[in-house]
């Protein structure tokens, strides 16, 4: 039989997974949205792969920024 602070700790566990699960979640979301809208800003301007290398460099420091802003206490 499982006691209280064996449940506590699981619940503690699963609360944790779930908070980093959807901060992972929405790096990938940032980033490969930014990037998606960089290929398609240039196919409309028939560009080189300018606004793909910005917005996927952006994209990283944007979803960076949102991971430190959450985690921060």
């Amino acid at each position: 039989m499982t006691g209280p602070s064996d449940r506590k700790r699981r619940r503690e566990s699963l609360r944790n997974y779930a908070r980093y699960s959807a901060i992972g979640f929405e790096m990938l979301v940032i980033i490969g949205g930014l990037t998606w809208l960089g290929v398609k800003m240039d196919e409309w301007l028939d560009s080189a792969p300018v606004f793909t290398v910005i917005l996927s460099l952006g994209s990283v420091g944007v979803a960076m920024y949102v991971v430190f802003k959450q985690l921060k206490p």
